[in-house]
């Protein structure tokens, strides 16, 4: 059975790119290491763990072989060892550019170099020294201030970026990370920058962009100045503070975003629980109590639905529906029918989430029909960043047509009609499916596409021919697969 996970902190993952734009990679045979590859793939993929002896150096282990980076005193380098020893740490040295310079701390020599001639034997920095992080998890999540445990939220009255919330509730607390110049910005859901002087900006300037440092698994963000954003003051407002060196008020988490969705049942009102544990059919508005929590138990593929007043929907007597368990269990497990527009719930009675003549949710029917049938929007993807099992989605140079495999992404814009959604790509222009299957991104009339969520974190989208998205060797999106799996599936 699932357990809880309403917050989870992402493994921060990365590539190291060097001076020449090639990838720091971690080859399976003879354990050796290359700076050859042009994109970041698994391969290309680092995990940063601190020293078990406490001290300053850390450890750079490849997410593909599991094994440690490691230098001799000779400086030939390796990614060989299952378990760090002394050759395995590093310091860290920030440059002012926001890139990085290894150190081997047992031999005081820097590491660096081009495509299969790397080494750590350098005495003196140079271009061939210098690497950029490029993190390698989906962009979009959630951050969370570890001295304050709050979530940090778009404020639109205060026209700022604050961290005072108790959960990352509402499309406000949707945080989106911008690769720019080899340093970071931090989008709001509203499509602006967060400068260091806590201004909201509509364009990456220089000072809304910030150097991530690691500090025992967290993240800091330092401005052009040398100084970290913190949550300042009272009211917490996110800004640069005045400290050059990051403590605990300078670090965050970044946790996974879940979906967050309202549904709208056939009397054409939100589901809700603003009038008691209920979950009923009856308001006219969205807001927090008609914003559910949506989580995907990644074994049986079955969904649970979490309200604000912090309760899971489940099944009870006679099968009704409350907001009231506080573990997930087989009762707060539902099976998510996917049908074109509309969804249909299956309880774990099994039968089917019906609205009652009082709006009230029950699951007490054994077919579908209108009143079993929902409208499900997802409400905290105004901007949409779309990874498959190649890379990310992004515009080709010099076509209207998408890659799939790409280091780099593309924000594209949201929007919702009747259980289909618009995408709306760079210049303005819509996505929308040409001959033999192709994904064009310059269209004049949107097009409608269907969102089915398949997966924990994955969704498939489906075009009006009935065909899925999908990505494949040619690096071309196309719309020509049978079945939401595998390449079908997308990080959202």
């Amino acid at each position: 059975m699932p357990t809880n996970g309403l917050h989870q902190v992402l493994k921060i993952q990365f590539g190291l790119v060097n001076d020449t734009d090639r990838y720091l990679t971690a080859e399976s045979f003879g354990f050796k290491v290359n700076a050859s590859a042009p994109s970041l793939k698994r391969k290309q993929m680092w995990v940063l763990e601190p020293d078990p002896g406490q001290g300053p150096a850390v450890l750079f282990r490849s997410s593909h072989l599991g094994r440690y980076l490691s230098a001799e005193e000779d400086g030939r380098v390796a990614c060989e060892a299952e378990r760090p020893g002394r050759d395995c740490r590093f310091l860290v040295l920030p440059q002012p550019d926001g890139r990085w310079v290894l150190r081997s701390e047992p031999h005081g020599r820097f590491f660096g170099g081009t495509e299969d001639r790397l080494s750590c034997f350098a005495t003196a920095i140079s271009p061939a020294e210098l690497w950029t992080v490029h993190l390698a998890i989906h962009p979009q999540a959630h951050l969370l201030s570890v001295s304050r445990r709050r979530y940090v939220h778009l404020c639109p009255q205060e026209d700022e970026m604050v961290a005072d919330s108790n959960t990352p509730w509402g499309v406000g607390a949707l945080i989106t990370l911008i690769f720019q110049n080899r340093q970071y910005c931090l989008r709001s859901c509203d499509s602006r920058y967060l400068r260091s002087d806590g201004r909201l900006v509509w364009e990456p300037e220089p000072r809304a962009r910030y150097t991530l440092e690691f500090k025992a698994g967290k993240l800091a963000f330092k401005d052009c100045d040398g100084r970290y954003l913190a949550p300042v003051g009272p009211t917490a407002t996110l800004r640069a503070g005045r400290n050059s060196r990051p403590g605990k008020d300078e670090l965050f988490d970044l946790e996974e975003s879940h979906p967050q969705v309202v549904l709208v049942a056939a009397n054409r009102r939100y589901v809700s629980v603003r009038q008691g544990v209920n979950v009923s059919a009856n308001q006219d508005e969205e807001l927090h109590h008609e914003t559910f929590l949506m989580q995907i138990d990644q074994e049986t593929k079955k969904c649970t639905f979490y309200s604000s007043t912090g309760g899971y929907w489940t099944l009870v007597t006679h099968g009704g529906i409350q907001a009231t368990a506080t573990q997930v269990s087989a009762s707060t497990m539902f099976e998510v029918e996917w049908r074109g527009r509309r969804v249909a719930l299956k309880a774990s009675n099994g039968r089917y989430v019906c609205m009652k003549k009082n709006g009230q949710l029950a699951a007490t029917s054994d077919f579908v029909g209108e009143d079993e049938e929902f409208i499900l929007k997802l409400i905290n993807r105004p901007i949409l960043v779309l990874r498959g099992l190649d890379g990310f989605v992004c515009h080709r140079r010099g076509s209207n047509q998408l890659d799939t495999n790409r280091s780099v992404y593309d924000v594209f814009r949201l929007s919702f009609s009747d259980g289909a959604y618009h995408i709306r790509g760079r210049g303005g222009g819509f996505w929308y499916t040409g001959s033999h299957g192709s994904v064009c991104s310059d269209g004049e009339r949107a097009e409608d596409f269907l969102f089915e969520f398949r997966e924990r974190g994955r969704l498939a989208i489906r075009a009006r021919s009935g065909k899925y998205l999908r990505g494949g060797a040619s690096g071309l999106l196309r719309a020509d697969a049978d079945a939401p799996a595998g390449v079908a599936l997308w990080e959202y």
